[in-house]
């Protein structure tokens, strides 16, 4: 998956050719000369900063994402954790957890229920995972067709079980709008070091078990933030397997039970 640029700037780096990016860094819907969006990758750069990180890992039999409850969380000591969240329970067998600007992952959240809840009330079975990939893609795309939207700050992973296969399923939607099914993936602030981590842990594609999904994720998010002084309380966990397709979270310190 391509990303965006870490710069926090769409311009810096542009004005030795005698090039103006102003025009071009204010409006979603005009293309550089050097065929950028920036303001897309402007959205990439505000979910980095919005200082959480999350992993979602891909088992044999289930599907696990781990994130920070906030990225605020541990400077705010008035701040109640467990109303702090990123994960979000669209319908009993479809979890979402959306990094990025906090607002723009309820206002996703609210959505994705409406649309679950439809699809439900016109075809009669629950929204399959992809189908509801596909939905976040095509919304996160739309916004950078009109000038007077703002692109959603917001990196989505969607988790569920495909009822007509019986497996797992992990996708991952960027601000740019398009979507693909990972066996792991990161996002958010030092996504690049949990990747890094994740590749070398599933290179070989080992047939995680559910206790091993769980420790995986855990795991990867431990070395992103080696650096970061990271408490149990602020780690939340959400789990979906084929023999309880009931996504459910839990407190990281519940799963080494």
């Amino acid at each position: 998956m391509e990303r965006v640029g870490e710069s926090s700037g769409g311009s810096s780096g542009h004005h030795g050719r005698g090039t103006n990016t102003a025009p071009y860094d204010r409006l979603a819907t005009v293309f550089s000369s050097e065929g950028r969006l920036y303001q897309v990758e402007y959205a990439g750069n505000a979910v980095r900063r919005a200082g959480v990180t999350s992993i979602g890992v891909r088992g044999a039999d289930s599907v696990c994402v781990v994130c920070q409850r906030s990225g605020t969380a541990a400077k705010d000591k008035l701040l109640d954790t467990t109303s702090a969240s990123c994960l979000f329970t669209i319908t009993e067998r479809l979890g979402l957890l959306a990094t990025g600007i906090a607002g723009d992952g309820r206002a996703l959240a609210h959505e994705a229920r409406n649309q679950a809840a439809e699809f439900r009330f016109k075809w009669g079975y629950e929204m399959p995972p992809n189908v509801l990939a596909q939905w976040i893609a095509d919304r996160a795309q739309i916004l950078t067709q009109h000038a007077f939207k703002r692109t959603s700050g917001v990196v989505a992973m969607i988790m569920g079980i495909d009822d007509e296969k019986k497996t797992p399923q992990l996708f991952m939607c960027d601000p740019a709008g398009y979507f693909f099914g990972y066996k792991a993936a990161g996002a958010g602030h030092r996504d690049r070091e949990a990747v890094d981590f994740l590749e070398e842990k599933m290179k070989n594609n080992p047939s995680l078990s559910f206790r091993e999904t769980i420790e995986m994720a855990v795991s990867a998010l431990q070395f992103a933030l080696k650096d970061e002084d990271l408490k149990a309380t602020e780690i939340e966990v959400g789990v979906i397997t084929k023999d309880n397709p009931t996504f459910t979270t839990h407190r990281v310190e519940l799963m080494s039970t």
